[in-house]
């Protein structure tokens, strides 16, 4: 599964308000809540009815859903499985990973949960959410524990608070994790996804962090905040001069191969097998893009 991931955007489930706004928003995936944001507790049945009804009623049929779930020593965990493994639900975010053994539970649950319903086995995916020291210690371990990771994605806010650093303006204590986060997701075939912005209404300053993101090879952004979503997908949108470039790279390399050339040669720079691949991502992208649905606002 290679799904376009450039925006997932959180959504409090139990919120009818926020659900109706999300399923008009032109994120890429909706990340509705079942944890941090559904309080007090008994919040989260009602966030999983809401959830429930929303997906079925189709108002969500434009975008990926992956409901975040409680963890597995919440007590919550298999009604959030058991109740929104539904169509329409293409997996689901499952927060404090630690290590491998966590991704390897939540996937055998779910693999119980499909058989009871006749459901295809691995139809649900999953996205860690890498939150603690040793989840970073772990990520590419936990983007292996399971063929039903499709990506993972940096919660920072938890992990200085593990840390016990501090969440600095310029964002030096979360360099080495969000390095090390995309690094783990990119060895092993996975999408890497950044951390959110917490300061929502400082555009410029979501804008650094986009910059920051692109160069460390991340392919999308948690988001908070729909104002937010513009931004995040033209960072994380190939431009009409790179896709131009993409395709240009690509001819150029077919005719230095049918002449018998190892290498094609674009701008003094030699076009070799790793800057073709790279230009079969964008043009992947773009593709994407594309193809995707118009939400009716």
């Amino acid at each position: 599964m290679k799904e376009l991931m450039r925006s997932l955007m959180f959504v409090p489930g139990h919120n009818e308000r926020l659900l109706n706004s999300a399923s008009r928003s032109d994120a890429d995936v909706l990340l509705l809540d079942i944890e941090d944001s559904v309080q007090p507790v008994e919040n989260k049945q009602v966030a999983r009815d809401k959830i429930k009804q929303w997906v079925e009623s189709g108002k969500f049929k434009n975008h990926l859903v992956f409901p975040r779930i409680n963890d597995r020593e919440s007590g919550q965990l298999l009604r959030d499985v058991y109740q929104l493994s539904i169509d329409g639900v293409t997996g689901f975010m499952y927060p404090k990973a630690k290590h491998g053994d966590d991704i390897y539970f939540i996937d055998k649950l779910l693999e119980t949960i499909e058989y009871e319903k006749n459901i295809p086995i691995g139809t649900f995916k999953l996205i860690p959410l890498i939150e603690t020291t040793a989840a970073v210690l772990n990520a590419q371990e936990i983007c292996k524990a399971s063929s039903r990771v499709v990506a993972i994605a940096f919660g920072c806010e938890d992990f200085v608070t593990d840390l016990q650093g501090i969440h600095d303006d310029e964002h030096i204590s979360i360099f080495s994790p969000r390095a090390l986060i995309a690094m783990a997701a990119r060895a092993t075939g996975v999408i890497p996804i950044d951390t959110v912005h917490i300061k929502v209404h400082d555009l410029e300053d979501l804008e650094v962090n986009l910059k920051l993101a692109k160069k460390l090879g991340f392919e999308g952004m948690l988001v908070l905040n729909p104002k937010e979503l513009k931004l995040v997908h033209d960072y994380f949108s190939p431009t009409a001069q790179e896709v131009e470039d993409a395709q240009e790279m690509l001819i150029l390399y077919k005719e230095s191969q049918a002449q018998g050339k190892g290498v094609a040669v674009k701008n003094g720079k030699f076009i070799g097998p790793p800057m073709v691949g790279l230009a079969n991502s964008v043009l992947r992208k773009h593709e994407m893009i594309l193809k995707k649905p118009k939400v009716n606002k």
